[in-house]
């Protein structure tokens, strides 16, 4: 009478299974089905608008550091991925190495600032360019790019702003800086002594 019995709800189980399955399969396929025959978005030919868009571009990359956060739910699926390492590319600039770049430097006093270009052009000799890419392991993703145009082997102008300072650099790597108690305890002014309601002027 139990074996009877146990083979009916195994086999439910199963069927349960199978069709909450098969369900997820259709509705994903109907998914990509329906992106795979929406039709393309027109592509612009027109010189002057494919100009305004790279103008556009450039100005949206070179506004300054630009962080974007994962969403709650690419967190949440995270967590079942593996371990996804901080990976960082291109040329850090701050916000001081920028305050340091002045019109008029040369290419090596440009060099010793900020480093060696990442991005030189045969073809623009007098333009190089800094970009900066760090991808946290949580899904952050921070893009920065600095570029110095020369002029007779002298700065004429640079552009990119907005970047983090090196302290909001090291927040952002290794996680904001703990105070331990006793340093703050040491960094509290401390009062002068008082002797018949006067304070006492130490040495």
């Amino acid at each position: 009478m139990r074996v009877k019995q146990a083979v009916p709800d195994r086999f439910s189980a199963r069927a349960a299974l199978a069709a909450g399955l098969a369900c997820t399969l259709v509705l994903s396929g109907c998914a990509s089905w329906r992106n795979q025959t929406r039709p393309a978005m027109p592509v612009e030919t027109d010189p002057a608008a494919i100009v305004a868009d790279a103008q556009k571009s450039a100005a949206t990359a070179n506004a300054g550091a630009q962080t974007v956060q994962a969403t709650k739910l690419q967190k949440f699926f995270w967590i079942f991925s593996p371990y996804r390492p901080d990976i960082q590319q291109g040329n850090f600039v701050s916000q001081e190495m920028l305050s340091q770049l002045k019109v008029g430097q040369t290419r090596d006093q440009v060099r010793f600032i900020l480093g060696t270009p990442l991005l030189t052009d045969v073809f623009h000799e007098d333009r190089w360019d800094f970009p900066f890419y760090l991808a946290r392991g949580n899904g952050e993703l921070t893009t920065s790019r600095v570029t110095v145009f020369f002029k007779d082997d002298k700065v004429e102008r640079f552009e990119g702003g907005n970047l983090p300072t090196e302290r909001e650099y090291i927040d952002r790597i290794a996680g904001p800086a703990k105070v331990s108690s006793k340093a703050k305890a040491e960094s509290r002014p401390v009062e002068p002594a008082k002797v018949g309601g006067a304070p006492v002027i130490q040495p």
